[in-house]
């Protein structure tokens, strides 16, 4: 990856509002935007995670005085990229009215065939945008597909997993989304969901890795390599937000209900998904520690999981196959394919 310039590379990151465009029917296109932006004039750079769809990007660069500063892709897949050259030919335009000065930087990863990344990377790799400005750190999280990465800032949360202020008024989300500036974010009671953060939390846009309470299926890689990402996140801070492409959550808790009854965490959190869904609010983006206690993917050797696994394997495999003695690993294995069965 060419080195950032010194003066994007050497500033200090600042906070930002993150908040998710809704995409096809159940996408979820990353925005970031500087809190910044109703205070100045100028033109205001965003940077946008995971856009499969440029249409709702650019109605929201279009409601105000704004362009893409850059664009980060976490994998190949269509409904992740599809909308990038669209972005790219729609920013040409911008520059020849004098709303934007440059193409912005399109991140992916390099071990996929992406037409449109200018900025192939991999694990380890620093990414320093530019408006806002952030400081990601990229992280090898394969499984999904073959060189699937994340995009991880370290920020201040609170050790708890819950950001201590979040705004889940809708008002608030529409307003940031059409560009209207919302009402000003509120303290909140604590809740596994947090929209729009003040106090800059530590981040990981992840793609199709992992969702709140689930995983990602294994198109390209292995359960081996999926277990792995998903170690390699869940060894983030316990704060850390996890922001997730699909609003998959219901059909989740619903397997993972299946998978750990008993889980009184996962019990409270499906009421509140219902709850949330109902009021037409994201379920996204959840905190790792949450995730740590509901998500059966995480938990997959967990004795409270185990009977439920087992009865599953004894009907389809017979009840010696039941019996045999489960790694971690094959405990994994076997709850993911329960999953693609579900």
């Amino acid at each position: 990856m060419p080195p950032a310039s010194s003066s994007v590379a050497s500033a200090p990151s600042e906070t930002y509002d993150v908040f998710p465009l809704p995409a096809f029917n159940d996408n979820y296109i990353w925005m970031l935007v500087p809190q910044c932006e109703a205070a100045l004039p100028d033109a205001i750079g965003v940077t946008v995670v995971d856009p499969g769809q440029a249409a709702p990007v650019i109605a929201y660069l279009e409601a105000g005085n704004r362009y893409l500063s850059a664009i980060l892709l976490t994998h190949h897949h269509a409904d992740h990229v599809g909308g990038v050259a669209e972005l790219l030919a729609y920013t040409e335009r911008q520059i020849a009215t004098g709303r934007a000065s440059a193409l912005p930087p399109v991140y992916g990863p390099a071990g996929e065939d992406i037409a449109t990344v200018t900025q192939p990377i991999r694990g380890g790799d620093i990414v320093a945008t530019a408006s806002p400005r952030a400081h990601f750190t990229v992280i090898d999280v394969p499984g999904h597909t073959r060189a699937h990465i994340a995009y991880f800032e370290a920020g201040a949360g609170d050790e708890e997993g819950t950001p201590s202020r979040a705004s889940d008024s809708t008002s608030s989300r529409e307003g940031r989304a059409s560009g209207t500036g919302g009402s000003e974010p509120t303290a909140a009671p604590a809740t596994a969901v947090a929209t729009i953060d003040r106090n800059r939390p530590p981040r990981v846009f992840c793609g199709d890795t992992l969702f709140a309470t689930g995983c990602g299926r294994l198109f390209e890689g292995t359960p081996a390599q999926m277990l792995a990402s998903l170690d390699r996140l869940t060894a983030l801070p316990a704060a850390t937000l996890v922001h997730c492409a699909h609003e998959y959550t219901l059909s989740n808790i619903r397997f993972a209900l299946a998978a750990d009854p008993e889980n009184a965490d996962l019990q409270a959190w499906s009421v509140q998904a219902d709850a949330l869904r109902a009021a037409g609010t994201p379920t996204v983006p959840t905190t790792l520690a949450h995730e740590r206690r509901v998500n059966p993917f995480l938990r997959a050797d967990a004795p409270a999981i185990a009977p439920q696994l087992r009865a599953v394997m004894a009907a389809r495999q017979g009840e010696q196959a039941a019996e045999v003695p489960l790694t971690r690993l094959a405990a994994f294995t076997q709850l993911r394919a329960w999953k693609d069965r579900f």
